[in-house]
């Protein structure tokens, strides 16, 4: 692994496969690390002639905190209905950025972007801000921001409540068992999915204040519907039918609002990464990226 300074900060990264290759930049979800994606996921967009760059996005992992003061619970529930009602200390726009530091730091012109939902959040506010620098995008188990869309479950959302409350006796616990929730009912976020990662990921770095203030991040970013319809970069949405977390309708609302935009629904797949449908979306994803022209 390797890091740089970016210009909020440190960024901790790694490279996987030949550098001469087409980068793709794997942005990760809420709280997650770069030892969160599956290798089989990572190893998968290598094995077809592309060179993957994950990262730990700030607040989490190995890459810089944030001094301010993380968020109460209360101020989250009162931005979940009006996003003006909080003030982050830093926006999903400096996170893209953050992305677009990584990119300069590489000696990259520009990149394939996937974002798995905080992700592809991200994902979405790069290619809003710096279009040049997005070759294609693909955003997974995502959305829009649009308030119309349906909530999560009450199971969903008393499992997040519960990372944002866990201390560090109880954060392996709580993380666990919301990756459980978050999976579905089809596949085991403990025996194949990213569940199976909490331990390491706990070990490596557990950073609750970052957690709060990305999930602050993400609330006051309100709608990019609007933003997201000037867009002309090439993007697939992916979404699992299954997702208790960020319904289907949230998967389907963002190829709505992107022009030109390809959607791939997954038969029970939930709001996680489990082997068995891998291949599946490694394939969606490759074939994407493939068949972009990349003229710059």
């Amino acid at each position: 692994m390797a890091s740089f300074n970016a210009h909020s900060g440190r960024i901790e990264f790694e490279h996987r496969g030949a550098r001469a290759n087409p980068r793709v930049l794997l942005i990760h979800g809420l709280g997650c690390q770069l030892a969160q994606w599956p290798d089989s996921f990572v190893d998968g967009v290598v094995a077809t002639g592309l060179c993957a760059v994950v990262f730990d996005n700030r607040d989490a992992g190995l890459s810089h905190d944030s001094d301010a003061r993380a968020p109460s619970l209360e101020a989250l529930f009162a931005a979940q209905d009006d996003p003006s009602a909080i003030v982050p200390p830093y926006t999903l726009s400096d996170m893209a950025q953050d992305a677009v530091d990584l990119l300069d730091h590489l000696g990259q012109a520009g990149a394939h972007i996937v974002g798995l939902s905080m992700g592809g959040m991200i994902g979405q506010r790069m290619a809003i801000e710096h279009a040049e620098r997005v070759y294609s995008l693909t955003s997974i188990m995502s959305s829009t921001g649009n308030p119309q869309l349906p909530e999560p479950t009450s199971e969903a959302l008393e499992a997040l409540l519960g990372i944002l409350a866990a201390n560090s006796a109880t954060a392996i616990a709580h993380i666990a068992q919301a990756w459980r929730t978050f999976a579905g009912p089809h596949f085991d976020s403990d025996e194949v999915g990213i569940g199976r990662f909490t331990r390491r990921a706990v070990a490596r770095a557990y950073r609750p204040g970052g957690t709060l203030r990305q999930f602050s991040a993400i609330l006051a970013d309100g709608d990019r519907s609007a933003a997201l319809a000037q867009v002309a970069v090439p993007t697939l949405a992916i979404h699992g039918n299954a997702d208790p977390l960020v319904p289907v309708e949230a998967g389907r609302d963002t190829a709505a609002a992107i022009p030109g935009a390809r959607y791939l629904e997954i038969d029970r797949l939930g709001h996680d990464l489990p082997e068995p449908a891998v291949n599946e979306i490694v394939a969606a994803v490759t074939a994407h990226i493939h068949n972009v022209e990349v003229s710059r």
